[in-house]
């Protein structure tokens, strides 16, 4: 998550409809994942692939039935978003891999496909991954704001997530993805890692909420808080999950249970890369 920053938005009715997606030979997808694995293990980039598979996908709008993973963060219309700072970075790891498939894999595909590899080489779940999405055109990028902003709280969450068509669980399970990676001033505003291993895909965010005693940071702006040792931190979106009933029974559940966390975040995830797509294909083995 990060936080938003202003753009002149699109209306909802200039958005078009999502087209139907196409024919992928897998085996490009298997030739791929080797690339991506190195890519993981060597550059140390897999929290920022996840960070933008999510944006993709989570511009998705169940009302308007428009955005979702299409590649348009390729286009300034969606990659010049505020919550998107810093994702160039990952566009252009990628762009290499997209090169050597160009014309077997979209670039949607591969920025989603990238994201359940890194998450397994980090220690995550295996995700299932369907593919056959297509990549839309700079006109189709949707209006600014439909991304989580971490200064925020529960309501909000809600109506972000509840426009995507996720359940107050999903709101908590697929905010375990702070498990992994860290805020940086110069893109979110906010500064530092969530857990003491932001390389390692495991339950320990959840742990943490729970466990340790988070207090504002002096300073800050945006707010956001510090644990005891002052190394890590927390958004206040990150504690509104322990703040209110509706979501700390699951970061309870997710502390206590890692296999829980595994299996419900691959499915959750699952759900968000397939947003506005009824007729992919799959799933592959990879």
């Amino acid at each position: 998550m990060s936080k938003r920053e202003a753009s002149p938005p699109a209306t909802e009715e200039q958005q078009p409809p999502i087209k139907k997606t196409k024919m992928v030979d897998t085996t490009a997808f298997l030739q791929a994942k080797e690339a991506i694995q190195n890519l993981v293990q060597t550059k140390n980039c897999g929290p920022i692939l996840v960070r933008l598979a999510w944006h993709d996908a989570g511009t998705y709008c169940k009302h308007s039935q428009t955005g979702g993973s299409h590649g348009t963060m390729q286009f300034p219309g969606n990659g010049d978003h505020g919550a998107n700072a810093g994702l160039n970075i990952a566009r252009e790891l990628l762009q290499e891999i997209y090169e050597a498939h160009k014309g077997e894999v979209s670039l949607a595909d591969l920025w989603q496909f990238a994201a359940v590899v890194a998450i397994e080489v980090m220690g995550g779940p295996k995700i299932p991954f369907r593919f056959g999405r297509t990549d839309l055109a700079e006109e189709d990028c949707t209006p600014d704001g439909r991304l989580p902003d971490a200064t925020q709280k529960g309501d909000h969450l809600r109506d972000i997530f509840g426009r995507m068509g996720f359940t107050e669980k999903e709101i908590v399970t697929l905010s375990g993805a702070h498990t992994i990676g860290r805020c940086h001033a110069d893109r979110s505003g906010f500064e530092g890692p969530w857990t003491d291993e932001p390389l390692v895909f495991d339950n320990t965010y959840f742990q943490y909420l729970l466990n340790k005693q988070w207090t504002v940071k002096e300073g800050s702006d945006p707010q956001q808080l510090e644990d005891e040792t002052k190394e890590l931190m927390m958004c206040p979106s990150d504690m509104a999950l322990v703040e209110e009933d509706g979501f700390k029974a699951t970061v309870e559940a997710y502390a206590a249970d890692q296999d829980l966390f595994f299996a419900d975040f691959a499915a959750a995830f699952q759900k968000l890369q397939e947003l506005g797509h009824d007729d992919l294909q799959g799933p592959i083995e990879y």
